[in-house]
């Protein structure tokens, strides 16, 4: 895909034995950010070295409302800029990534007593045309005439564009095709310390199978997402420029509220937004809220206040009432924003993202993340590496805005769908949809080679097989049945008690006969 693709050791210093190695940059953190920064300057020809304390995305950027959008509601706080941005990468992503984000149409119920039809109209005039919208289609109104899935008396509303994207996945890719350039992702690694020596930063990192080593790099980018500001104080021993401010964000999932592919947009009387979105075919995605966290952001989990919440501003829009019981599946996750003391309400705290660089010439730099959205994480990764320039003259241009993501490298998902299909004719409805949406074209690496499901080993259960699991575990660091079936597939909502306990008995099994080795 690239034309540059580096050799893994050939931006790596080589050093005598017994002395740590030097990469150009680590990276702390692999959220999206992190994994982003990483598959930017892996393709940029630097070698890169990025270490996540826990999976890949297993916190804040598997925790989002699923979404690359501009961010409708931010334009009544002003953030043009940040919406502008946002729009602009809703398109490049459409065209990376066209196996985990596709379109998406909102309804947008109006309720006069909170916003007037005028107010309405003239933001969604704004949003059409505040950034570029090449293959979206527009913001249109719609007279409801009672036979839809809302409360009959909301009788007008509006619809617009945008996208649904597989955060996780995101994530996931990145990494992906950040090794495939060279990068090295260590999962289930934690950055111990980090101290300046000289031009380089000489840092210790610790496997949680308590094995430590001791590796130097060049550049140091801490992307630690909620953990950012302890990471400033506590690993690298220096104040945190910014605050970081933690606002929990929550989701639950029922079965599907409704026919249809459309997503919904809830206005409520406290001036915040609710979505409820389609999801896994069968189910309806319904979220988000703000509340200030105060915790481990490892711990954070939705509260029964939140759920209360999402379930009356549903119920307030929606024919069918939705009850505790028909809640199937719940997350919660931490946002870090950049704090802002003068605003007490986390919903109007700004979404977008800041980077800091500290270190004099001769000096081996610090660059850290804070804030950020799921949308933007493409071009903040490049502006953070844009900024490390003036350390890496040698580095390869800016890459990331014109080639596909890992497994994107498809025209559309009825395409790809059709070919896997003549190739592979014994695969069923659900594996196909599932594979493109997930892998793309990456599904061949599990799939060549392969005659019929007997092939592809044991069955667990919703199309999962014994195949794809060894992919995940030896291509993409899926090391549990967490990983597996919650951030690498969807498929904790498929899979009944005894299919989930089939599958944790094969994990134990696998991870005794590496133990053993």
């Amino acid at each position: 895909m690239l034309m540059f693709k580096p050799h893994p050791e050939e931006r790596r210093t080589v050093r005598p034995a017994g002395e740590a190695p030097v990469y150009d940059l680590l990276v702390i953190g692999g959220g999206v950010n992190g994994a982003g920064i990483a598959n930017d300057a892996a393709g940029r020809g630097l070698s890169v070295l990025l270490c996540e304390q826990h999976d890949l995305a297993s916190h804040t950027s598997s925790a989002s409302s699923k979404l690359v959008h501009g961010g409708l509601r931010y334009l009544e706080h002003y953030e043009f800029r940040l919406v502008r941005e946002a729009l602009g990468e809703r398109e490049v992503l459409l065209q990376k990534a066209p196996h985990i984000i596709w379109p998406l149409r909102f309804v947008l119920p109006h309720r006069p007593h909170l916003r007037p039809r005028w107010m309405l109209r003239a933001g969604l005039f704004l949003y059409d045309h505040l950034g570029k919208r090449t293959t979206l289609p527009g913001s249109t109104g719609a007279p409801l005439n009672g036979q839809g899935p809302l409360n009959p008396q909301i009788d007008y509303a509006f619809e617009y564009s945008d996208c649904w994207a597989d955060d996780a996945r995101l994530v996931v890719l990145n990494a992906v095709q950040a090794a495939s350039l060279g990068a090295d992702i260590r999962t289930y690694t934690r950055c111990e310390s980090a101290r300046r020596k000289g031009d380089l930063w000489q840092i210790e990192l610790l496997s949680d199978h308590g094995t430590a080593e001791t590796v130097h790099a060049r550049a140091l980018v801490n992307a630690a997402g909620p953990w950012a500001a302890r990471v400033m104080e506590r690993v690298v021993d220096t104040r945190s420029p910014y605050g970081v401010r933690l606002v929990q964000g929550s989701h639950i999932v029922v079965p599907q509220l409704y026919h249809g592919r459309q997503a919904y947009i809830l206005q409520n009387e406290d001036e915040r937004i609710v979505f409820v979105l389609p999801y896994e075919n069968d189910y309806s995605l319904i979220g988000t809220t703000d509340v200030d966290y105060q915790g481990d952001p490892a711990q954070v989990e939705p509260t029964e206040a939140e759920v209360d919440y999402l379930l009356q501003v549903v119920n307030a829009h929606f024919k069918r009432q939705l009850k505790h019981e028909d809640i199937r599946h719940r997350f919660s996750g931490v946002r870090p924003l950049i704090s802002d003391a003068s605003e007490s309400d986390p919903s109007a705290v700004s979404r977008d993202y800041s980077l800091t660089l500290e270190g004099d010439t001769g000096q081996a730099p610090l660059l850290a993340v804070y804030g950020g959205k799921l949308t933007t994480f493409r071009t903040l990764a490049e502006a953070a590496v844009d900024k490390l320039k003036p350390w890496f003259p040698d580095a390869h241009p800016s890459w990331t805005a014109s080639h596909a993501l890992a497994g994107g490298d498809f025209e559309s998902q009825a395409q790809l769908s059709a070919e896997l299909k003549t190739e592979y004719p014994w695969l069923t409805e659900q594996q196909l949809e599932r594979f493109v949406r997930c892998y793309g074209t990456l599904s061949q690496v599990f799939l060549r080679g392969m005659r019929s499901q007997q092939d592809m080993g044991e069955q667990f259960g919703a199309g999962l097989t014994e195949r794809e699991i060894k992919y995940l575990r030896e291509r993409e660091w899926a090391r549990d049945m967490q990983a597996i079936l919650w951030r690498r597939t969807k498929l904790g909502l498929h899979l009944n008690a005894a299919q989930q306990a089939r599958l944790a008995d094969y994990l134990q099994a696998l991870a005794g006969e590496i133990l053993a080795v």
